[in-house]
């Protein structure tokens, strides 16, 4: 995969966002699937390269290079599929994680828009482990490839929640980017010490990657099994209850 490339990124989400509020008149009616569109045109311009059917499914793209899957969640229904391309071509599986991520509520009566507040949350690469777990069966594949794009973008929900201000529960309407921060490829099972936290020291335990990762204990716990899995991390004791891990060498 190229470099980052913030002026492709911009072209895209021109090319991509003002498409829509052409043919659905403005932000509040935008499809659903803005984020995934703007990485599927910054990935690749060429739109004869896009939704390309091999076999019985659907690649987001095909080149020369070898297939590009964008998954921004539910990497459990890409496992069939996914397992089908590796054993035609290198497959690279693109995940988006909103590193500054702004929220925008509609109000579903009147389909107005609030002003829109940065969300406390920083997003980090190690989000991805939640999704590589349903799909750890693959990841040693050699002709796998992993690209986080880390990214700022307006998250627009519908004020339809439980709650009394109607936002616990409410449902996510659209992602729209508004700049790319950074990209990380692991290419190898080796660039999986990529998503090791550095501030970890030579042995830990989860809860020390969940300190050092900002992941909920459960998810720290998968992280790890994914690392152990691929070989990043081994499992040297235990220290109480709990395993103890080393990077691997």
């Amino acid at each position: 995969m190229r470099c980052m490339d913030k002026s492709l990124f911009r072209q895209a989400c021109d090319t991509v966002i003002n498409k829509e509020r052409l043919s659905s008149g403005g932000i509040g009616t935008l499809g659903e699937k803005t984020l995934h569109s703007v990485l599927k045109n910054y990935f690749e311009p060429d739109e004869s390269c896009h939704e390309i059917k091999i076999g019985r499914y659907v690649a987001d793209i095909v080149t020369e290079n070898g297939i590009i899957e964008i998954q921004t969640r539910q990497f459990n229904a890409l496992r069939q599929k996914l397992a089908f391309f590796l054993e035609q071509s290198i497959v690279t599986v693109v995940y988006p994680v909103a590193e500054i991520k702004w929220l925008l509520w509609i109000d579903e009566s009147t389909g107005e828009v609030t002003k829109r507040r940065k969300s406390p949350k920083i997003g980090k690469p190690y989000e991805i482990f939640y999704e590589l777990y349903k799909i750890r069966s693959l990841l040693s594949h050699p002709g796998l490839r992993l690209h986080i794009v880390l990214l700022e973008l307006e998250e627009f929900r519908t004020l339809n929640g439980w709650s009394r201000d109607k936002k616990k529960g409410s449902t996510r309407y659209d992602r729209i980017p508004v700049d790319i921060l950074g990209e990380l490829n692991i290419n190898n099972i080796n660039d999986y010490a990529k998503l090791i936290p550095e501030e970890l020291g030579s042995r830990f335990t989860v809860k020390d990657f969940k300190a050092a990762s900002g992941l909920s204990l459960y998810t720290a716990g998968l992280a790890l099994n994914v690392l152990n899995t691929v070989g990043a991390v081994v499992r040297t004791g235990k220290k109480g209850n709990a395993y103890v891990y080393e990077r691997a060498e």
